[in-house]
């Protein structure tokens, strides 16, 4: 999603911005792989699984940045397409950035969080309370989730 399609959007990672642009997506781009890189973590270490649908994760991520905002891993998507896009001055990513967030916002809306709620149940009901799906709290939730009964 961040790597292949903006590659083929571009036609190639052709195109270029001024200098100080460019050094900003590089920044953001690192950021948002950054990101990504601790989500992943958070799923194997906290979560005993991974992100992939068919090897879910055992218990709730709640830990690390999962304490400021619910969906680290998407946004790190996003911050990932658009410092391509600065480094690229490409306004195509900018739209393609825009379809991607709306594409997963209505996969959580629409998948993710009532399967979550199901699985869960009231541990994953309180952290949807206390934590925002898409805008970072200025302080890091901390309640605790214990597992559901088994």
């Amino acid at each position: 999603m961040a790597g292949l399609l903006p590659y083929w959007i571009t036609n190639g990672w052709s195109g270029s911005a001024p200098t100080a642009v460019q050094i900003g997506g590089a920044m953001l781009l690192a950021a948002g792989l950054g990101v990504l890189a601790h989500t992943v973590f958070r799923f194997v270490t906290e979560g005993l699984g991974t992100p992939f649908p068919a090897a879910p994760t055992e218990n709730l991520v709640v830990g690390g940045l999962y304490r400021y905002v619910r969906n680290p891993m998407y946004l790190g998507v996003i911050a990932t397409i658009l410092g391509q896009a600065a480094i690229l001055g490409s306004s195509s990513l900018i739209l393609y950035a825009a379809f991607f967030w709306l594409a997963v916002a209505s996969f959580v809306k629409l998948y993710e969080e009532p399967t979550l709620a199901a699985k869960y149940g009231e541990p994953y009901a309180a952290y949807r309370r206390a934590v925002p799906a898409w805008i970072r709290r200025v302080t890091p939730w901390s309640g605790e989730i214990h597992a559901p009964p088994r």
